[in-house]
């Protein structure tokens, strides 16, 4: 059947051709060599052998081939252009503009999936010559763009170009896939005999080299032919070279041979995933997770990134992993490695520790030796062992963690809180964090992700350190110098998603999507506001991966805790995409919370006080319960507190209640309070802009502002339970979050300690974090009374014979504050140390912004 909706394309190309010609008698082109038939067509199909600079060309867009992303497509479709150098790299002169759906990008319709584009490259890019560029680099897109049409490996289109008046060779035969370099659209079967078609610009000796060895040869002739038996399974390297008078063309296109693979039990001493190294037998063995997967062959340093027969992996009886062991290992050297799947798609190992990125490290200033060059014959990012290394000599041994209830967390992003962007320089900073009195970190994700400056939570290799902010020691060494000082540290870790750079998405990738075969994926997320590609957590397969992943940053990096990205997107029960399904989404979920404690079990086993932290943001219910069995939830406060400190304290918009365990129907605070987190508008920002005022006192003033911030302060960090503090948020950071977009590096202010004010906002966040860390009854002290929904605000606390009380006036106007009983006692003012009597009376005027804390007995501090 394909053969003949083949021909029947064949003739219906050429019928266009026709009439064409039958309407331009009087052209005729002399340049371009007689058209040898082709028997196949591929995702791009040329009407002319060659695409010259300065002729006309028309193209054939067969959109079923490639990602078949547009397969059947009978929409308005669209180019996208650009010029790639003769000497390789980015897209240039791109003549189209993504977001302007004009004639001249516009494709011609043909039949559903079949369209043509014809144009002149000079005319079409506006350059006069083109001698120096090599690649015409295409995308077809529809009309918003939101779906685009590749290669089969997701790559973009590229179609070699001749400069006018040079010398060109090129297979006309088999169908090609327009990738770099070119590939045959199809696998082949060994045994199996393929006929091989070139064509020339000019008549000249031609031959043609299977993997280095001459199969075939003519003089004088402008085309060759050769039928070619596939002996050997594996990548077969085709080449055709054209000579005349001296001067030597060629071009290569790869060839795959498929051969059925061994069956072999997995080894004991293998890992299923990764890499298992024995030095002892100089060996290393490589294992991936490709269940459906027809072969894998491992590419690397040790075979010049050859698909050989000799390393094709076995795969095992249940078809589910392939391995292989290579042997004769050099342990002095870093190797570098990857997987060819199917005989088209080249991954990087999805449990690479290290990898090499040929688009994004160029720019990350990398000194020589800190990690391998980037390998000849590699395609894509490839994975390093990094044999020679040393192991990290750890000064703290054993590091015993702050108690749940004394955390006092520090949010911190490495690429905006230091200005070189370095681990290295992050541990100089700990001085700083000590002086605020911080007892923990939490990174955001320094895991590897899409690109280098980013937030994080697009991350492709989840186990792989991102080079952007250091390598492996530099890492170990801030997390030792962290424990030295005192403090732990937290990882953010995204098993929500994964992006398109991760080998497990592209593992079971087509028409744009990730299959419905995907082990991990599923092909339409079951939640809103999901990002990337959705992992499916009932599979065991992600489920596998997750403790994978966790073992290995607990073991390998000592880390301390999780905080669990988007956890409550952890779920199969379709609650819908759009932010109107959200109730569906907050719903009581069971199998979710049963996956979360699966997870929570096995970090419990590896590390019974490691901390879990959800970003869960659900139902009570079920935030209840996972509380219950041990986990934290993150608590947002971001939108009371910014009412609060702008001075709207009507309709109860700046109700604090739920700092509070009853607030949330809970026992015990077991949850993470915060004001301000990387994904919310600054407090100070939003003072500043849209603060109220009555008289004199004005909100948007800075120093009236940066009182309201200490007074924020004082009312989450004295509520009982673990707290976090967004970084800078202790000297006032007013830096919006949309300022060089949501995501964008952001500026440091240091010099903003050099402020009166600033520093004494940082100065009242350390007197608040050593009153936190050093007297128990902020970790669980009893709620004797409280009232957070007006502008005066307040509550007491009681523990073993201890109160605390807090209170202070989110107004802007001064008012008399009606007494309650508990708090009619003898008090000390935590801030400035008098004592004070307030039995017996009734009323307390508060000034605007004013607050207190005050205890029966001094705190520790």
């Amino acid at each position: 059947m394909g053969k003949h909706i083949s021909r029947l394309i064949g003739y219906f190309w050429l019928i266009i051709l026709l009439s064409s010609c039958a309407n331009k008698k009087d052209i005729v082109d002399v340049e371009q060599p007689p058209v040898i038939e082709q028997q196949e067509s591929g995702l791009v199909h040329l009407a002319a052998p060659f695409i010259f600079w300065d002729q006309e060309i028309t193209l054939q867009f067969d959109l079923s081939k490639g990602n078949a992303a547009l397969k059947g497509s009978t929409a308005d479709l669209y180019l996208h252009a650009g010029l790639i150098s003769v000497n390789g790299g980015g897209w240039q002169h791109v003549a189209t503009d993504w977001s302007n759906n004009e004639n001249t990008y516009k494709l011609k319709f043909v039949a559903a999936g079949l369209y043509t584009f014809t144009f002149t490259p000079a005319k079409f890019f506006h350059l006069s010559n083109g001698g120096e560029f090599g690649q015409i680099a295409i995308l077809v897109r529809n009309g918003d763009g939101s779906v685009v049409q590749r290669n089969k490996n997701n790559s973009d289109l590229f179609l070699p170009l001749v400069a006018t008046n040079a010398q060109a060779i090129r297979f006309v035969s088999p169908a090609l896939q327009p990738t770099d370099p070119i590939a045959t659209d199809q696998l082949y079967t060994a045994g199996e005999s393929v006929k091989l078609k070139v064509q020339a610009t000019q008549s000249g000796k031609i031959s043609i080299w299977d993997n280095g060895v001459q199969i075939a040869a003519a003089d004088a002739v402008q085309s060759l032919e050769k039928s070619l038996r596939l002996e050997s399974d594996g990548l077969h390297q085709l080449e055709a070279r054209l000579e005349t008078d001296g001067q030597v063309t060629m071009t290569k296109i790869a060839l795959f041979v498929e051969a059925k693979p061994a069956i072999a039990v997995l080894p004991a001493a293998v890992s299923p995933n990764g890499t298992t190294i024995s030095k002892q037998k100089g060996q290393v063995s490589f294992a991936l997770t490709a269940p459906s997967k027809r072969s894998v062959y491992v590419l690397g340093d040790f075979n010049g990134y050859k698909a050989l027969p000799a390393y094709a992996m076995s795969q095992t009886p249940d078809g589910k992993t392939w391995w292989t062991t290579v042997s004769n290992v050099d342990f002095s050297k870093q190797l570098t490695y990857q997987f060819l799947v199917d005989g088209q798609l080249y991954i990087a190992d999805p449990y690479a520790e290290l990898i090499l990125d040929p688009q994004n490290d160029a720019s990350l200033g990398l000194t020589v030796g800190a990690v391998p060059a980037y390998p000849a014959g590699a395609q894509g990012i490839v994975g390093v062992l990094d044999l020679p290394a040393k192991s990290y000599s750890w000064n703290t041994a054993a590091f015993k963690k702050p108690v749940e209830g004394d955390l006092v967390i520090y949010e911190l992003l490495v690429r905006d809180f230091v200005k070189q962007h370095q681990y290295t320089t992050l541990k100089d900073s700990l001085s700083y964090l000590k002086r605020l009195g911080v007892n923990a970190v939490e990174l955001m994700p320094v895991q590897e992700s899409e690109g280098n400056s980013t937030w994080g939570y697009n991350p492709s290799f989840h186990r792989a350190l991102d080079k952007y902010y250091g390598l492996k020691n530099n890492f170990k060494a801030y997390v030792d110098a962290c424990h030295e000082n005192g403090i732990a540290v937290i990882l953010d870790v995204v098993f929500n998603h994964a992006f398109g750079q991760s080998p497990l998405v592209q593992l079971y990738f087509e028409q744009g999507n990730v299959a419905g075969s995907s082990p991990w994926f599923n092909t339409v997320a079951k939640h809103p506001f999901n990002v990337g590609f959705d992992f499916n957590h009932e599979s065991v397969y992600t489920q596998n991966f997750v403790k994978d992943v966790l073992t290995y940053w607990m073991q390998e990096y000592k880390i301390d805790g999780f905080r669990f990205d988007l956890s409550k997107g952890f779920t199969q029960k379709n609650s819908g995409t759009s932010e109107s399904d959200l109730a569906a989404w907050d719903a009581y979920d069971a199998s979710r919370v049963a996956i979360l404690k699966q997870y929570q079990q096995h970090i419990r086993n590896i590390d019974p006080s490691c901390y879990i932290i959800l970003e869960h943001l659900g139902g009570d219910q079920e935030e209840m319960e996972l509380a219950q069995s041990g986990m934290l939830l993150w608590n947002n406060m971001n939108h009371a507190f910014n009412e609060a400190a702008m001075g709207w304290t009507a309709n109860n918009g700046s109700d604090l209640g739920r700092l509070f365990a009853s607030g949330h129907g809970m026992a015990q605070p077991s949850f993470v309070s915060y004001m301000e987190s990387h994904d919310e508008q600054r407090l100070l920002f939003k003072c500043l802009n849209y603060g109220n005022l009555s008289g004199s006192y004005n909100i948007k003033n800075l120093g009236t502002a940066l009182k309201r911030m200490e007074q924020a302060a004082v009312f989450l960090l004295a509520s009982p339970g673990p707290k976090m503090i967004w970084q800078f948020g202790e000297y006032g950071y007013d830096v919006s979050i949309d300022e060089n977009g949501r995501t964008g590096e952001k500026p440091l202010l240091w010099s903003y300690l050099q402020q009166d004010d600033r520093k004494k906002l940082f100065e009242t966040y350390a007197q608040l974090t050593r009153f936190k860390t050093k007297n128990s009854i902020f970790q669980n002290g009893t709620v004797v009374t409280s009232a957070m929904k007006d502008a005066v605000k307040y509550f007491v606390l009681e523990k073993e014979g201890q109160q605390v009380g807090v209170l202070g006036n989110f107004g802007v106007e001064s008012t008399a504050f009606a007494l309650p009983q508990a708090l009619q006692k003898h008090w000390v003012d935590n801030f400035t140390g008098k004592e004070f009597d307030w039995s017996g009376q009734s009323t307390l005027t508060l000034l605007p912004g004013q607050y207190q804390l005050i205890s029966k007995t001094k705190l520790n501090k």
